[in-house]
């Protein structure tokens, strides 16, 4: 590679997209262990943190050594051809070979390689830490981790490489700023599919299942929002304007969402709660992810008020008559909100309705259908296989007698609070 058609890395580029890898990393640490940790029983608490902390690890180490390779490399793809490399990456990344030397990704060309790697790893982090909320409490530590190694490499490596990696990928040409598909919907259907596979939590629904503290949850949630400027923003992979439009248009559909869920329950109970809050605030942010940088604000708006009632609806009167067991609400907000953004930002995207993207209505949402309809096949049957596989491995649930006491001592041999006794 000569002067003239080598890489120009812009320091400004650069420094946003690193920071913006801190905030999508603090989305799970500590956002996420936080919200969902809040939300489960005291005695399952450090389960689920602990679950969300090995999951940041496990998955970094694994996204370096065969991960990262299988969703962005685009080594033999060529435009136009279907063969195995547009739905998987070759190995020519393999361990991050070659990556040395101020290597660039052409989907990010004014940034290092390195750090492309490292905010999509973040992106492959949150993602199973995300499906595991719909059967918390009742399974073991062990069958976890080999579930989130399985379901990474089977499910969310190629719904990636296939979205995201370049021309010559199988849904290249879906509009998906920052997720929709690898993230959204690939962890609701994942985590229904899985919630149903496990089966529900001893003496769900008939006992009430509380949240142990709500507190903990509104402090997750709002990290969980701060956070959300890395994942939508920082997904320009450059300090530009359409980042500006994605911050705005994400924090907006959060604020619009928050107060529709509360109006909502106003009307029906005389009362928002905290948690409605924290809900909605989510409903808003995951149906911006795929559309924000693509939208108006005016549009954004639009997203969040559906997105809101539909999440409301699933998380409700959906769950409640199918009888299952989703036991964080991952397809009740992510899985629905998910496909509703994916699905009108094809209509709401275009110029015709305010957006950016210059392209006729009917035709993307044709390109958004297809998409949604491949990543919701892709990830129900790779998440039952993994299921099948890690059941005849080392089985999925605790003991009964386990699930009653709590997992927390049995898994860890630590509890999260612990009372001192005094005489």
């Amino acid at each position: 590679m000569d002067a003239s058609t080598a890489p120009v890395i812009s320091s400004g580029d650069t420094a946003w997209v690193m920071v913006s890898t801190a905030l999508v990393l603090f989305m799970t640490i500590p956002g996420l262990s936080l919200l969902y940790a809040g939300l489960v029983r005291a005695k399952n608490a450090l389960t689920v943190f602990m679950q969300c902390f090995a999951i940041t690890a496990v998955v970094s180490v694994l996204w370096v050594l065969v991960g990262y390779t299988l969703a962005f490399d685009r080594t033999g793809m060529v435009e136009g051809h279907t063969g195995l490399l547009s739905f998987i990456g070759s190995f020519s990344r393999l361990g991050l070979s070659g990556m040395m030397g101020g290597t660039v990704h052409p989907n990010a060309p004014t940034i290092p390689e390195t750090v492309y790697c490292c905010f999509q790893m973040t992106f492959a982090i949150i993602t199973p830490a995300l499906v595991i909320s719909a059967f918390v409490e009742r399974v073991k530590f062990s069958s976890v981790m080999i579930f989130t190694v399985m379901w990474s490499l089977v499910v969310y490596a190629p719904i990636c490489h296939m979205v995201w990696s370049g021309p010559g990928a199988f849904l290249w040409g879906t509009l998906d700023y920052a997720g929709g598909c690898p993230v959204e919907i690939n962890s609701g259907i994942s985590g229904l599919v899985a919630a149903l596979f496990v089966g529900r939590r001893k003496g769900y629904p008939l006992h009430p299942m509380m949240p142990h503290s709500v507190a903990l949850a509104v402090v997750g949630g709002g990290m969980l929002w701060v956070g959300w400027f890395g994942f939508n923003a920082g997904s320009a992979l450059a300090a530009n304007a359409t980042a500006g439009l994605a911050l705005l248009n994400t924090h907006l559909a959060a604020a619009v969402a928050t107060c529709t869920w509360m109006a909502i329950e106003w009307v029906r109970f005389g009362k928002p709660s905290a948690l409605g809050a924290v809900t909605g605030s989510l409903a808003g942010l995951v149906v911006i992810t795929p559309a924000a940088g693509f939208v108006s604000p005016l549009g954004a708006a639009v997203l969040a008020l559906v997105a809101t009632g539909a999440c409301y609806i699933g998380c409700t009167w959906v769950k409640r008559k199918g009888g299952y067991d989703d036991a964080l609400d991952v397809f009740g907000v992510h899985g629905i909100a998910g496909l509703i953004g994916t699905l009108l930002v094809g209509i709401l995207g275009t110029k015709a309705f305010g957006g950016t993207v210059d392209i006729a209505t009917g035709t993307q949402f044709a390109q958004q259908a297809k998409a949604v309809l491949v990543t919701v096949l892709w990830a129900g049957g790779g998440t039952a296989l993994c299921c099948v596989v890690v059941k005849a491995m080392v089985g999925l649930r605790v003991e009964e007698q386990v699930e009653e006491a709590g997992l927390d001592l049995h898994q860890h041999g630590e509890v999260a609070y612990a009372i001192e006794e005094r005489g």
